[in-house]
């Protein structure tokens, strides 16, 4: 069979978003903002044999990183508190030298045979902040009729990737180290 090639983008359709979910630690974090993060651009890029998924390629811009809402602290989260966040994180990420986040599988695997959905496990490296270290990230893809649905949900560790969350308060209170990536997306079926 012959290999294919699609790519999807943040833009393609509403639906496709990419989310990261912060916690709040340290001795003050009911003071604290736990953070909703969206990712505005990014691009997945799939060859596959047929139906099945031989190899793929995610690449989100780090500078896109915007924030959607605050939930918990002291008072809601403002518009220059959202600003000031956003400024803190693409620091923290250190979003000039390291302008990308890219995972790579090295492996593929389906839950069933056929094309019809399931659940595929995605194993390699996911570079962040620079380092590179290995997960693996388990995509559901639904038949929708007219298109596929596809959503995953991971935890990523800031420490594992060299990042040192963001504090204040001398470390009193300070940016959970895991860090929860979801994404959903819709793909037209050709």
């Amino acid at each position: 069979m012959a290999t294919t090639t699609w790519t999807l983008h943040a833009g393609d359709d509403p639906a496709n978003t990419l989310t990261l979910r912060t916690g709040v630690a340290g001795r003050a974090a009911r003071m604290g903002h736990r953070l909703t993060l969206t990712m505005a651009s990014w691009q997945i890029t799939v060859d596959s044999d047929g139906e099945r998924p031989v190899s793929a390629a995610v690449i989100v811009d780090v500078d896109s990183l915007a924030v959607r809402s605050g939930e918990g602290g002291l008072t809601p989260l403002s518009g220059p508190e959202k600003a000031m966040v956003r400024t803190n994180a693409l620091k923290t990420l250190n979003a000039k030298k390291f302008p990308t986040v890219e995972f790579r599988p090295e492996t593929i695997t389906h839950d069933a045979d056929g094309g019809d959905g399931g659940v595929y496990a995605l194993r390699g490296p996911l570079t962040v902040h620079g380092v590179s270290r290995p997960i693996e990230v388990a995509v559901t893809v639904s038949d929708n009729g007219d298109h596929w649905e596809l959503s995953t949900h991971s935890e990523v560790s800031q420490a594992a990737h060299h990042i040192k969350p963001y504090s204040m308060a001398m470390g009193a209170m300070k940016v959970a180290d895991s860090v929860g990536v979801e994404f959903s997306a819709r793909l037209p079926k050709s």
